[in-house]
């Protein structure tokens, strides 16, 4: 066995006891950084290396060696040749090579009711046009942009994917359980992200409250289709972002925001899957409804008390965050570990945390990349439990999955729905058409939900 594959096996184990709520044998370090990043710390130029993948395996390579981490530490979630064929007013990229997000408006105040009736379709039919300029044409030009724009993201993905799997096994990061990765959005944030906007979605609820609510419960069944992966698994992990809660007052945050929320992550749990939320700005308002969340939710949060936070969550959530990367720029090497040792003194007892930063690195210039490295080393050195003991795990029942079906769409086909109108796909054939039809499906589903 070789000595990679002997670290990644203690690493795994590290988030598999962590996962299940048993003390790990030392603190895990879970930290990433984005393609801009790399980039930039290997001396490429980013706006060539956003473009040029050649430059990708050497940026991550390097990132991978001089930066602990028991996870795959580098990632790249937005590649610009889909966002340029698609003339992107959602994801612009820089004359700099930073793609930005800024604020677009994808449907108007007055078509809740057809969000509403087929949230799917909508999307389709006048969201993507809108936010994607490229769409907004006759529909033969229209589909030839969505084919290259959806080759030239399969492409990207394959060479991105093909580059962190060799990474994964030379520096012998934590295993991840193959086909059990998700990503999705709390269903306001669905609407306020994808449709309406930060401004939009605030007014719409003053305006048009009882239509922003039935508008939550009709995207709840995209928000778990794109969550749910193909396998769920404990030790997988559906990434959830949390964006409009800090902005909005208890009473509508109450009715608008959690409620359907709450209803995707049980499900995600329910379904056997594993839940890491970021609780992006400042959550301390909201704390007690985290508390609601299903067991051993993974939560990192970028503001707050981390006191009052292990005191409410750390017995039943797996906690991380609060370390404020602006200090890594700002301290001396001492206090930046300092730092480090506050907070696992009160975020480490009884297990159930994981260090990582308040939010990620986005250019090495934000930091002081030696204080960076030292507060890396001091948590990889010195945070094995003493009260650690070896754990067991019993097999992992099969959880309960909401309907996979997701019919009724004009813009999506279910099996059933296609062999209705296809009989001829039957017997033996149908046993290997299904699957491969129905894959396309759902390849087409996750490029949109991505894209947006």
């Amino acid at each position: 066995m070789t000595d990679a594959l002997n670290l990644a096996q203690e690493r795994t184990r590290l988030f598999q006891d962590l996962k299940r709520g048993f003390i790990p044998k030392r603190v895990p370090i879970s930290v990433g950084y984005g393609k801009e990043f790399c980039l930039l710390y290997a001396g490429h130029d980013l706006l060539e290396g956003q473009w040029n993948s050649a430059f990708w395996e050497s940026a991550f390579d390097k990132v991978c060696q001089e930066f602990i981490s028991d996870t795959l530490p580098v990632s790249s979630f937005r590649f610009p040749a889909a966002f340029q064929i698609l003339e992107s007013k959602q994801f612009v990229m820089s004359s700099s090579g930073f793609m930005q997000h800024p604020e677009v408006i994808g449907m108007e105040p007055e078509e809740y009711d057809e969000l509403i009736k087929a949230p799917y379709d909508f999307i389709v039919s006048k969201v993507l046009p809108r936010v994607f300029a490229a769409l907004d044409t006759d529909p033969t030009t229209r589909s030839i942009v969505f084919a290259k724009a959806m080759k030239s993201f399969l492409d990207d993905f394959a060479v991105y994917g093909g580059i962190t799997g060799k990474l994964r096994q030379k520096y012998g990061y934590a295993i991840s359980s193959p086909l059990s990765g998700g990503f999705t959005l709390a269903p306001l944030d669905i609407i306020a992200d994808w449709a309406r906007g930060f401004t939009g979605i605030v007014t719409d609820i003053r305006r048009f409250p009882e239509k922003v609510e039935a508008a939550c419960e009709a995207v709840v069944p995209i928000a778990l289709k794109m969550g749910i992966p193909p396998k769920p698994s404990i030790d997988g992990t559906t990434f959830i972002p949390l964006h409009m809660g800090p902005f909005m007052r208890e009473k509508d945050f109450a009715k608008f925001y959690w409620p359907t929320f709450k209803k995707v992550v049980q499900a995600l749990a329910d379904s056997g899957q594993g839940v890491s939320i970021f609780v992006e700005q400042n959550w301390m308002r909201f704390i007690d409804y985290l508390y609601e969340l299903p067991e051993n939710t993974q939560m990192k949060f970028e503001y707050g008390d981390p006191k009052l936070v292990k005191d409410k969550l750390g017995k039943k959530h797996i906690l991380s965050g609060f370390y404020p990367v602006t200090l890594l720029k700002t301290g001396t090497k001492e206090q930046c570990i300092d730092k480090a040792k506050e907070l696992i003194d009160i975020l480490a007892p009884g297990g159930r945390y994981w260090f990582d930063f308040d939010k990620s690195v986005l250019v090495p210039e934000n930091v002081n990349l030696e204080n960076l490295k030292a507060v890396l080393q001091y948590v990889y050195e010195n945070t094995n439990y003493s009260d650690y003991k070896e754990n067991t795990y019993e097999e992992q029942k099969p959880g309960v999955l909401p309907s996979r079906e997701f019919a009724g769409h004009k813009y999506y086909k279910t099996w059933n729905e296609y062999r209705e109108t296809h009989p001829e796909v039957t017997g033996k054939a149908e046993k290997f058409a299904a699957p491969v039809l129905q894959s396309y499906e759902e390849t087409i589903f996750r490029f949109i939900t991505s894209a947006l």
